[in-house]
Formats: C-alpha cells, structure tokens, sequence
C-alpha cells in the first residue's frame, strides 16, 4: 500500500495534542514571534544588555527594574542617599558601579551593601555631597576579590573610619584613590596587587614603613599636598617599595630631600616645599631617576653643592624654578634634556657651567635679572641640540650673539631691546618662531637684512613696543609669517589707504614687508575684533 506524502509526514510527528497539552514552543494567537522588548528603567539609556546608564536624571530613589543579566551601572551625578541592600544583591554580575557625585553618606552605606557583588571590578563611590562618607564599613569590601580599582576621594573619611581590613582581602586592586578626605596616616592592610595608592590633599604628617610593607608592588605614590615636615619620611620608610616608579610630594613642608628613597624611582615631584639646600649625598641613591622637579622652594646657590646632581646619569628633566638660584648649578649631568630655571634671581651665565649639555633641547632662563653683558662668551657654544630658549623678562637690551644653529624657537619679550641688526640671526637658521614683544622696539627697529635666511620663520610677535614695527621677510621663505595680535589681513590694510606689499619677483635683495599693527600709528587705531569672522574682515576706525 502506497502512503501519499501528506499522510506519512502526518504519522511521522505523531499524535495531534490532545485537550489540555499545549506545545509551548508554538505562537499562539495574539503572540509575537519578536522577542520581548530589553528590560530597562524609566528615563535612563540601556545601549547594551549588560549597561545600564542612569547618569544626571536626578535621582532620588534607586531604580528598579534593572536587569539582572547588567554589568556596568552607572548612577553617578544623581541624588540619591542610600543603597538598598535588596535590590543590589540582585545584580550579582555586576563589574563596574558608578556611584559619583550624589548624597549618599556613611548610614546610607550599610555594611552588606556590596555583599553579593562578587564580580566587582571598578567602585566609584567619590565626590558626595553633604553627608559625605567617613568610614567604609567593617566588612564590606570583604568579598569583592576582583576589584581592580576603587575611587573614594572627596569624601571625610578618617583613619577611625578604615580598619586593617578594609583593603586586605582585595587580591586584584591596582589602582586606590583616597585623595581629599582626612586621613593622618597611610591605611593599613593594603594589598600586594597595588599600582597606584593616590593619597593626596589629606593630613598625613607621618609615613610608617609598616604600613606600605604589604604594598611591594606599588608603583606610583601620590602624597602631594599632606603635612609632612622634617620628620614625616624617615630614612627607609619607603624603602620597601622596590619597584616605585614615581613619587609626588609637593605642597608638603620638607626641608631636605627625604632620605633613603627607592633606588629604582624614576620621578621625584617635590615643588613647594621649604627645601633651602642640595647635600653632595642627597640624591645619590637614585641613579636611575629620569625626572627632578623641585620647583619653587627655597634653594639658595651657595647651599647647592657642586656634586649634588653628578650622580643623575639618566636625568632628561630638572625644574628648579621660583627658587633664589643666583647662578647656574654646577655638575649637571650631560643626559638633560630640559632644564627650567625661570623666576630665580640669576645674574650670570658662565660657559663652564653648560658645558657638556650636548643633549640639552629646551632652556628656560625667563624672569631672572640677566644683561647682555652677563652672558659669557661662548655659553651657548655647547649646547648644539638646543631648539627652545625663554629669555624672556630680563634685561636684554639686544639679542645674544653666537646663538645655538639647531635653535627653532626664541622667547625674547618682555626685555629692554632697541634694535635687531642685520647679523642677529645669522647663527640660527632654523628658527621657527620669534617672540620680541613688549621690547622697546620702534619702526625701524629691526634692519631689513635681520630675517635673511630665516626660511622657516613662521611666527614673529612683535606686539606692545612702543611703536609699530616694520619686518621684512626673506624671499624665499616658504609662507607668509604669522603675527600674533600684530598682525592685519590684507582687507585691513586696503581699506586704511595702507599699500599692499608688493608682490615677490623672487630675485635676491627683493624681500616682502609685512608692516604690524600698532596702537597709535599716524592717527590711526587697529581695526576692532569684536564680531570679527573670516567673512566680515576687521575694519580700521580713524581716530576722532
């Protein structure tokens, strides 16, 4: 007997349900076969299934509704004032809770609140407002084993409100910000796994040793702006931390650099502090250290010694500016790079004391009392690499001859220079960008043969002299230079009845002029930039 096709398939799926028995992969009537719309909150944004973002909607109230599947939540800039234990044990897949900027204080804060939250890697808990947090409580980061980093700066909390525990048992942190709160000590208990412990603007006067013991793997300490004093580092306190890479301890009240430090440190941050003096020994047990700043403290030439940088044979950076330098350190090592001296009270400058700075690139002598005559001959003789000089604010009343040939830009204003000759720049044929003003520089100031060579001029400032000043560029420079807030489009000048500059005919001695504004030149003013769009050019206003 021969089955038709209909009737074998139709014994093949068996029998036909009966009464009651329902297939429940079957759409019935009045059913989608869409999947059901992504659980989200009322006004926030879910882009994914694991995100949810309820940033700035003013919350005060935890919102419900939130996906049991979601991974990251952020609630930051809201105003809420607790957190509900039940419905954040729900969200047991959590890895990132951001709960910056609302009210939430330490009663809003109950010690189970994140017990369920095992997956945790990222808590922002920092910057609340009015009630802020003053403790974490006993416990409740007791779970949290994945936790890589943990923000609660600017809040109150206190070393009461911390115990040996609170950071221990997270086998995964790296990076811990406590800044802005008002701690007198480190906290206790910190894990091995930390990178970066950010303790900054609190009220630290003192630094245990036994308490960065557990934190072997810590790499950047950020101490800035504590209390610490002559006694708050004692010798070997941060000895432990081997493989520190950088250390931030300015806004403190330091006397000398602390003693002992970590001999693989890289960068020492110590500006504004009360440091009056550099011992031959004080930074000699940091031989890798790449970068020095001790900016303005109260270092005075005569209690610097002569050997005190010569062991810093990898440093590329030295900041000693705002201090009462009268003369330039001696012994600086020849792996510099950029060296600040600005805002100190130098009056010479002697070739012995750059001598072997062959890698030297920028120089920053500015606000300091320098003359011409102060500057020795053959100063800038070594420093062959140098592209950036700042002489400015001195007492100038020319450009230095013999000037560096690599040299790219030339910070020049605020002096007391008159004229420019013909052979000022003859030693740089590199430059770049010229800074002149606030000089004392008149029209015919500058020679007309000053920039000749100069093919890579593209910035002359020549603003605040005395008198509008005329500059006349080589022939074949690339593009017409750019003056800062000297300068006028061609519009401008046309419609002042200024001649144009005449075009270039590109043979030799020919030079284009491009002539800068000036404040009170033949009865006129600059062209006002109130409105001033590249469509509707400034005008000149004749003066009434």
């Amino acid at each position: 007997m021969r089955l038709s096709l209909p009737l074998l398939l139709l014994l093949l799926s068996g029998p036909p349900p009966t009464s009651g028995m329902e297939d429940a992969a079957f759409p019935h009537l009045g059913e989608s076969l869409q999947p059901p719309p992504r659980a989200c909150p009322l006004r926030c944004f879910c882009p994914r299934a694991d995100t949810v973002d309820c940033n700035g909607l003013d919350l005060q109230v935890f919102p419900d509704n939130i996906t049991r599947a979601a991974q990251h939540l952020s609630l930051q800039n809201n105003q809420l004032q607790e957190l509900p234990y039940n419905e954040l044990s729900r969200l047991s897949s959590l890895r990132t809770l951001n709960l910056h900027n609302n009210l939430i204080s330490s009663e809003g804060l109950p010690d189970e609140a994140f017990e369920s939250l095992t997956q945790l890697q990222h808590i922002y808990v920092a910057h609340n407002k009015n009630n802020l947090i003053s403790k974490v409580p006993r416990g409740a980061l007791s779970r949290q084993t994945h936790l890589r980093e943990l923000y609660l700066q600017h809040n109150q909390l206190t070393d009461s409100g911390l115990d040996a525990t609170t950071f221990s048992k997270l086998q995964h942190l790296e990076y811990l910000d406590l800044s802005h709160n008002q701690l007198a000590s480190v906290p206790a208990g910190l894990p091995r796994t930390l990178a970066v412990l950010h303790l900054g603007r609190n009220r630290i006067r003192w630094v245990e040793a036994a308490r960065l013991r557990g934190a072997r793997g810590l790499r950047y300490l950020l101490l800035q702006h504590n209390q610490l004093g002559a006694t708050g580092l004692p010798a070997g306190a941060l000895r432990p931390l081997r493989r520190l890479h950088t250390l931030h301890l300015y806004g403190n009240r330091l006397e000398r650099v602390p003693p002992a430090l970590p001999r693989r440190l890289r960068a020492l941050v110590l500006p504004h502090n009360h440091m009056t003096a550099l011992g031959a020994r004080d930074l000699a047990g940091m031989p890798g250290l790449a970068e020095l700043n001790l900016a303005y403290n109260r270092l005075v030439s005569a209690r610097v010694h002569r050997r005190a940088f010569r062991p810093l044979r990898a440093l590329r950076s030295l900041d000693l500016a705002g201090n009462q330098l009268t003369r330039v350190p001696g012994g600086l090592p020849g792996s510099l790079h950029t060296l600040r001296l600005q805002r100190n009270q130098l009056r010479t400058l002697e070739p012995e004391l750059l001598a072997g700075l062959d890698q030297l690139r920028e120089l920053s002598l500015a606000h300091n009392r320098l003359r011409i005559g102060d500057i020795g001959p053959g100063t800038w003789h070594e420093l062959q690499a140098l592209q950036v000089l700042d002489l400015s604010h001195n007492e100038l009343s020319f450009v230095p001859p013999d000037l560096p040939e690599a040299l790219e830009e030339l910070h020049l204003q605020g002096n007391r220079i008159s004229h420019v000759g013909a052979e000022a720049f003859l030693s740089t044929p590199r430059l770049r960008a010229l800074f002149l003003r606030a000089n004392r520089l008149h029209m015919t100031s500058i020679e007309p043969e000053a920039f000749l060579g100069l093919l890579h001029l593209s910035v002359v400032d020549t603003a605040g002299n005395p008198e509008q000043v005329l500059v006349r560029l080589p022939p074949a420079a690339p593009r017409q230079p750019r003056v800062l807030r000297a300068g006028l489009p061609e519009l401008c000048r046309r419609e002042a009845g200024t001649r144009a500059p005449p075009p270039h005919t590109g043979r030799p001695g020919r030079g284009r002029s491009v002539q800068l504004a000036h404040q009170a030149h033949r009865q006129r003013q600059p062209c006002r930039t109130h409105g001033h769009t590249p469509r509707s050019p400034c005008r000149w206003r004749q003066q009434q």
